[in-house]
């Protein structure tokens, strides 16, 4: 390892070229790596609605489907509409008024109630099947081209126009995202650091890394705007560390020896030691998610793991060639760092100990009572701009033909008319239900089936099912949707056990019971995993309990406020952030723990120890805390998307309140806890 460290400091130009020439396969795998919207796409396989889908595309060569509104059309003008919309590539179908007759029978033939279901005033309705899933390339252009055959008079609704729009609007914003977190991050470097020049040597590195993590994604085939969104900003945030930890080893080693090359290979030994298991504990945050049933965590998880995992190798390779190379030029830059001196918080801390544990025991109890009861939302377009196309699509769905979702009934086609009508008048009369429509609707006012042409029947009824729509007057994700579901399955299940309910309300009702999971087991497994690995880098087993500890406290600090001020926050934001804040800020509490055993060990008492080491982390948690605060908040303040606004948020607030609780309350738990810590750490003194 020694001979490894020495020959890539020696031959730093060589490290250099190599580090950079991995950028431009990197560039060309993160461009090839497709991205997913639709963040249904993550549910489980084995639940009916997933299931369903599949049946929907294999059976009836539908994947997605958009309820679209005309106003103002003519009877001719409608028609020649439709006719233009068939014609778009990745339309499967389309069914209208006229489309349902196709002019087979007229019009007045048909009963009011389902006139009344294509049209509102000067408003027609009618539903745009496409060939391809929510969030397939070819649906979202689709989505494209019928805007613009449409025109203003045409507004496109559904989970297929929220993705296309969501994905229009993440796109647009990306590049401000990273330009947004790297100045910000900048600013806050160059005033707390003591070179100018050192944050943007830090954070070109940073950058090499964050682009052969995200070129590496290509290997996935496939990561959700989520996580290409916050992946980047992320990893800058929790790998900052790391640079800093080899900037102040090497200066250290620089007072020892006039030779600098030899300082930098004793540095990168010295620091890679020291962020091997900082490094685990922040592996082990985004591992935990990997366990979530909701495959989104997962996603994120084995993106965060690399980012982690090649942020270290570009700290122990590519920094260390950087900062040799421009050594002179950082010397040059140098200042005084504008940070003011906070080791005098030592003396405070040591006097008011017990008071200090008294208030962390006052926060902690209503801070996990708002954490366990913090609002959540599961209706991505309510995170959405107001003015998009797809929400105010969405709205006028809902004021002209009362509908605010829509979903699709699977029945198995032996089922027989008389029991299909039987169920369409059941399930006509459950509470929010504006119309269940499919071919025995026409049916049953006396229409044959054969009088409907072939194009018609085939678009809902295969060998094996037909096809239903319901539509609904209650919004996604509401606890009267819900209810509505139970009881529309509860009907179709008495008429057909195999029969299937699918649609964005059924799915998004799989999410929250997923969801609901997932939150216990990831905080548990995050828990247990961090808890291991500081026990076994710090050889006890009461400071593991007391990091924990500490670090839970500040993440429902964090996720307690918006319980406290009325806020809901997207249904992962909860999930992601708790493991997040602790895998990444755990760093600070292992620092600081780290320096007050071994001052333990040195023989110091222990209010000298832990003086000792609050005043020799402080600078270092504080340059940390504020970067990452950086990295973060202005990204949460500019986005518009809600989801990717509230983790930003919560990320750069859930770093200052890691710093503030393991600046303040961890020394003051670790003199209250002295005589149990040494008597359960190896290799401590036994006071």
């Amino acid at each position: 390892m020694n001979r490894l460290v020495k020959w890539m400091v020696k031959h730093r130009i060589v490290v250099l070229l190599i580090c950079l020439a991995l950028v431009v396969p990197s560039v060309l795998g993160m461009a090839a790596t497709r991205v997913k919207y639709d963040l249904m796409d993550y549910l489980p396989s084995d639940l009916d609605t997933v299931k369903g889908q599949e049946i929907l595309m294999k059976d009836f060569g539908k994947g997605a489907f958009s309820l679209c509104i005309t106003q103002g059309m003519n009877e001719a003008d409608q028609a020649a509409l439709e006719d233009a919309i068939r014609d778009v590539p990745h339309v499967e179908s389309v069914i209208g008024y006229a489309s349902a007759t196709d002019g087979a029978f007229p019009a007045e033939l048909l009963p009011n109630d389902l006139y009344a279901l294509f049209n509102s005033g000067d408003a027609r309705l009618f539903a745009v099947f496409f060939d391809g899933t929510t969030s397939a390339e070819g649906t979202m252009e689709a989505v494209q081209q019928i805007r613009d055959v449409a025109g203003q008079q045409c507004f496109i609704s559904g989970l297929s126009a929220i993705v296309t729009d969501t994905k229009l609007m993440v796109e647009q914003q990306e590049g401000t995202y990273i330009a947004i977190a790297v100045v910000l991050c900048c600013i806050v470097l160059m005033l707390t650091m003591d070179s100018f020049l050192l944050p943007l040597i830090f954070l070109l590195c940073i950058g090499v890394a964050v682009l052969w993590n995200m070129g590496s994604n290509y290997f996935l085939g496939e990561i959700s705007y989520i996580t290409k969104a916050v992946a980047a900003v992320l990893q800058l945030g929790v790998t900052l560390d790391y640079s800093i930890f080899l900037w102040h080893a090497y200066k250290e080693e620089k007072t020892h020896t006039d030779d600098k090359d030899e300082a930098m290979s004793v540095a990168i030994g010295k620091t890679f030691s020291a962020i091997l298991g900082s490094s685990l504990t922040t592996v082990a945050g985004f591992v935990a998610i990997c366990f979530m049933s909701f495959t989104l965590g997962r996603d994120l998880g084995i993106v965060m793991c690399k980012g982690v995992l090649l942020g270290v190798l570009g700290t122990v390779t590519l920094l260390p060639a950087v900062i040799r190379m421009l050594d002179g030029a950082i010397e040059k830059t140098s200042h005084k760092p504008l940070l003011p001196d906070v080791g005098g918080i030592s003396k405070f801390i040591v006097k008011h100990y017990k008071a200090l544990c008294c208030l962390l025991i006052v926060l902690v109890i209503p801070a996990f009572y708002g954490y366990q009861h913090i609002g959540v939302y599961y209706d991505m377009s309510t995170c959405l701009p107001q003015e998009l196309l797809s929400v105010q699509a969405n709205n006028k769905l809902a004021n002209d033909f009362n509908v605010s979702t829509s979903h699709l009934l699977l029945v198995d086609a032996d089922v027989s008319s008389h029991d299909m009508r039987d169920m369409t008048d059941e399930m006509s009369a459950v509470d929010g239900v504006s119309s269940v429509v499919g071919l025995d609707s026409l049916l049953g006012v006396g229409v044959p089936e054969a009088a409907l042409p072939d194009s018609v029947v085939s678009m809902v009824k295969s060998n094996r099912y037909r096809l239903m729509l319901i539509s609904s007057e209650y919004v996604v994700s509401s606890d009267a949707v819900n209810a509505q579901i139970e009881t529309l399955n509860g009907i179709l299940k008495k008429y057909d056990q195999g029969g299937m309910l699918i649609g964005e309300a059924p799915c998004t009702k799989d999410l929250i019971t997923c969801t609901n999971t997932d939150f216990t087991v990831v905080s548990i497994i995050s828990i247990v995993a961090i808890f291991l690995i500081i026990a076994l880098v710090l050889k006890s087993i009461s400071l593991p309990v007391v990091l924990v500890l500490i670090i839970e406290s500040a993440i429902w600090i964090n996720l307690c406020i918006p319980y406290f001020t009325g806020t809901t926050l997207p249904f992962v934001a909860p999930i992601l952030i708790s493991t997040i804040q602790l895998g990444a800020t755990v760093d600070y509490a292992i620092l600081m723990t780290t320096r007050y055993k071994q001052s333990r060990c040195d023989g110091l008492e222990k209010a000298e120890a832990v003086g000792y080491a609050v005043k020799s982390s402080a600078q270092s948690i504080l340059v940390s805390g504020f970067g990452f605060f950086a990295a973060t908040i202005g990204v949460g303040i500019y986005s518009n998307v809600d989801l990717i606004s509230s983790m930003c948020n919560l990320i750069a607030r859930g770093a200052l309140c890691s710093v503030i609780v393991v600046l303040f309350l961890l020394p003051a738990l670790l003199l209250a806890c002295d005589k149990l810590i040494v008597h359960t750490t190896l290799n401590m003194k036994k006071a």
